[in-house]
């Protein structure tokens, strides 16, 4: 079993800029640290690790309407930000699972 980066920030981008509120990107935050517990265990099956990272989306996806609500919203930045933050979470564990499908159930 492997431990995430601990040197690596999670959605960097989107915490430095005071457009998306910290509270909110906390919560994104969560959504993907279930993907990295899940990677911690050494969880190596693609079907369950992106089935983990569908939820991750949905989840992701039900924040649309708060982050609107707080004069923000999950626009190409954030799509970007988050986007890298997956692809890197999938590097460190050597997870072959292409970004774009790993965040297939996006609808921002």
């Amino acid at each position: 079993m492997k431990a995430f980066d601990r040197d690596y920030q999670l959605l960097s981008e989107m915490y430095r800029d005071e457009y998306y509120p910290d509270f909110l990107v906390d919560k994104v935050k969560a959504a993907l640290q279930t993907v990295i517990d899940l990677l911690e265990t050494g969880e190596t099956d693609t079907e369950a690790i992106q089935a983990r990272l569908d939820g991750a989306v949905c989840a992701i996806n039900d924040l649309q309407e708060e982050f609107d609500e707080n004069g923000s919203e999950l626009e190409t930045v954030a799509r970007d930000c988050i986007g890298e933050t997956v692809g890197y979470i999938l590097e460190w564990f050597g997870i072959p699972i292409d970004v774009e499908e790993a965040i297939r159930e996006r609808d921002w």
